[in-house]
């Protein structure tokens, strides 16, 4: 993704927290989030986090040229660093115009203490795969200790042991906040409503809303399938039909690792440029359509081998691209169509050179998804083809123009001396024949 220009140096911002941060919450930063996101997102979470007392009594917005200087990074760093803050919950960004700049709001939001990092189901399962499990495990027995036994038994009484809540109102309020919950989710769990119908298990009790959340994290963790998910469900399903979480994470990793041939899941920035919401809700319609949306999310690896009909690529070819799109600072998906593009037009061949001197061509043109390399590649064409077709016909009418006339006359002469002469030949060899017809009626009259 293209990350320069989206922050001027010169525009301001602000500092927000949204809640106050747990007593513990560096150790969170070091030890939990830092492998998650990188040591660059954790220290501008830091550096915005002691900004707040620095714009206490500041009226006008710090400008990120400041921050720059901080941090000692180029403002696309700090910008890609930004982006992993936000997708990982730790902050968010607000923006409105003043003037001919732009101004932005950071709203830092709460950590999780340590001890309630390793309760959440997908900031742990992550932390599992960075660090793997003998870190991963001496981690959670640091921060989440086992409670002391020597107290003896826990009789505390519970909410429902002294309380009664009959409020309508508060139970549908309660409602609306778990709808709320499962819409933010996004997922349909009709399929897995109806498997758990078939089998006569109760619904309710496997699909509250927490295993819902559950459900919905794993999937994208690991992207799974409904059906790989189903057979994880069932799997972890205890005598009772209550959903073992435990058994249900490493049930959905054991089918990630029987997928993807034992590869760990990472958390990893992505290198195409980000589709928006409505790109993403728009079926395809024409074929160009589905070209595009096949080039901006295959791999030029992948793409080379289905047009290889399966086969490996080679290496000498894989070395090129990576090269190419290194040098020239190409996005995937262009680099698709540049790929497509020269295997069309040289007989699916890939020749350096050619591809070379296209790469550098598209890259001075600044062309970031398949659909602007798809369009741009159709405009060249076509204004080649019209150069060609006005040179060529220009020519045809040049040369009947430069004809001369003393050329003319001087042909038409040729042709008609040619024509005497032939004529002259005709007439000797007719003299001939006439002769010869003579002597022989002579000879015969004697």
């Amino acid at each position: 993704m293209n990350r320069i220009g989206k922050i001027l140096p010169v525009e301001g911002y602000y500092v927000v927290l949204k809640e106050t941060l747990p007593v513990d919450y560096a150790k969170s930063l070091t030890h939990l989030y830092q492998p998650l996101i990188g040591i660059q997102a954790v220290t501008l979470y830091q550096t915005l986090l002691h900004e707040i007392e620095l714009q206490l009594n500041k009226s006008e917005p710090q400008t990120h040229h400041t921050l720059m200087n901080y941090l000692n990074l180029p403002l696309d760093e700090i910008y890609s660093a930004r982006l992993k803050l936000e997708a990982i919950g730790m902050l968010k960004t607000f923006k409105r115009s003043e003037g001919s700049n732009n101004v932005f709001t950071y709203e830092l939001q709460q950590l999780f203490s340590p001890a309630h990092f390793f309760k959440d189901p997908m900031l742990s399962q992550l932390l599992y795969h960075h660090i793997g499990n003998d870190k991963f495990q001496f981690l959670k027995q640091h921060f989440t200790p086992s409670p002391n036994e020597s107290f003896g038994v826990n009789i505390t009484a519970t909410f429902q042991d002294v309380f009664e809540t009959v409020t309508p109102s508060y139970q549908q309020e309660n409602m609306d906040v778990e709808e709320a919950e499962l819409d933010m989710l996004d997922v349909d769990f009709s399929w897995m409503e109806h498997a758990l119908k078939q089998r006569m298990i109760p619904i309710r009790k496997v699909l509250t809303t927490q295993n819902r959340k559950l459900i919905s994290q794993m999937m994208f963790l690991y992207n799974l399938e409904s059906h790989d998910i189903e057979k994880s469900v069932l799997w972890a399903l205890t005598e009772e039909n209550c959903l073992n979480t435990e058994e249900f994470k490493a049930a959905c990793h054991d089918v990630f690792k029987q997928k993807y041939r034992g590869n760990n899941i990472r958390l990893s920035a992505k290198t195409s440029q980000m589709k928006n919401a409505t790109s993403k809700s728009k079926q395809p319609l024409t074929k160009e359509e589905q070209l595009i949306e096949q080039l901006e999310t295959i791999s030029p690896r992948q793409l080379l081998e289905d047009l290889s009909s399966g086969n490996h690529a080679s290496e000498q070819d894989l070395r090129l691209i990576r090269d190419i799109m290194t040098s020239q600072g190409l996005p995937s998906p262009v680099m698709n169509v540049l790929i497509h593009y020269v295997l069309l037009q040289s007989n699916m061949k890939l020749s350096k050179a050619y591809v070379e001197k296209i790469a550098s061509h598209w890259s001075r043109a600044n062309l970031q998804t398949a659909k602007e390399a798809m369009a741009f590649a159709k405009k060249e064409k076509d204004s080649y083809q019209k150069v060609k077709k006005t040179n060529s016909s220009y020519g045809v009418r040049n040369k009947k123009e430069v004809i001369p006339d003393w050329f003319k006359e001087q042909k038409k002469k040729q042709l008609q001396a040619t024509a005497t002469k032939e004529e002259e030949i005709d007439e000797a060899k007719e003299q001939r024949e006439l002769e010869e017809l003579l002597r022989q009626y002579s000879s015969n009259n004697k």
